[in-house]
């Protein structure tokens, strides 16, 4: 592999985590707070179709993706609702809403394929190059080329840290997750705090999916997330559930993704590897996730995480 494809190599892994890192440091603050979003997967799925479609239709990339992170919320709501308020259980609901997910993105898309007789294609966000940055030699394609939501994703995680380990909300939002009841006697308003986490983790989710739909592509493709959702959970586990370690658990698999992209491509060649089918590249993603959460030992989760909290039970 020579240089420029090994530029071009982590080029893609830096792009491809994008979506992944948008949910995982949405979803970290939903894992923090107690409640398990394994339902990112759906929001990201919503996302991508909302924000594709008001794309499609307005002509402006932004104003879908303003409008994806409105769906994200409202589903994110929803969840909240059924979850902190009404005490169902997180897993089946989570599961619940990924499914509906699937079935009604693809119903509306074909709806929507139905009524437009052309090519469905919306406009995309442009590349920023940085000034000056962007043309060091190597370095600058590298890390100052990129999509706007690019740079932004990877601005939420110092964020992220600051807000945990820096901020009085911050402070609430890991005190809810890991002791509820104490967190509530100190005047923390618990519910209060699972839904607005909730709610943020569903419009970042909803970012990933407008990052897939029409930051890398320029339309919808029914159930096209591809459960980038599933993974993006579990590198929060394997970051265990700290910004910076989710942002390099999301950069191991956004790796994964590039790889066996090159593959497909026939990076492999030049080395006198036969061509491999593209089932197996295609696995390779998910195997790199499963492998990694084999050996992330024992995990510490947050102490009130899968557990309903009602206030007269303090």
């Amino acid at each position: 592999m020579d240089i420029d494809a090994f530029i071009a190599l982590l080029h893609a892994t830096i792009r491809l985590t994008t979506p992944l890192l948008f949910a995982a440091i949405g979803g970290l603050f939903s894992e923090r707070s107690g409640v398990i979003n394994i339902a990112l997967e759906g929001k990201m799925l919503l996302g991508a179709l909302i924000g594709f479609m008001i794309a499609y239709s307005t002509g402006n990339p932004w104003l879908g993706l303003l409008g994806a992170m409105v769906a994200g919320a409202i589903v994110a709501l929803l969840f909240a609702y059924v979850t902190v308020t009404l005490g169902a259980d997180q897993i089946v609901t989570a599961v619940a809403i990924n499914l509906i997910m699937v079935g009604l993105t693809g119903v509306v898309f074909r709806l929507m394929k139905a009524a437009n007789s052309g090519s469905l294609s919306a406009p995309t966000f442009p590349v920023w190059n940085l000034p000056l940055l962007s043309d060091i030699p190597l370095v600058g394609p590298l890390f100052f080329s990129h999509l706007p939501l690019v740079y932004l994703a990877f601005l939420l995680v110092p964020l992220a840290g600051f807000v945990f380990y820096r901020t009085t909300w911050g402070l609430a939002v890991r005190a809810v997750g890991e002791h509820p009841r104490a967190a509530d006697t100190l005047g923390v308003k618990v519910p209060l705090v699972r839904y607005l986490c909730i709610i943020w983790s569903g419009m970042m989710a909803a970012v990933g999916g407008v990052v897939l739909s029409i930051g890398f592509n320029s339309t919808f493709i029914e159930n096209m997330i591809a459960g980038r959702g599933f993974i993006a959970f579990s590198a929060i586990v394997f970051g265990k559930w700290t910004p910076l370690g989710t942002m390099l658990a999301s950069l191991l698999f956004g790796f994964a993704d590039a790889f066996q992209l090159r593959i497909q491509a026939g990076i492999l060649a030049p080395l006198g590897i036969p061509e491999i089918p593209y089932q197996f590249p295609v696995m390779l993603p998910y195997v790199v996730t499963l492998v990694a959460l084999f050996f992330t030992g024992r995990m510490h989760w947050p102490a009130a995480a899968a557990i309903p909290y009602k206030r007269e039970e303090a």
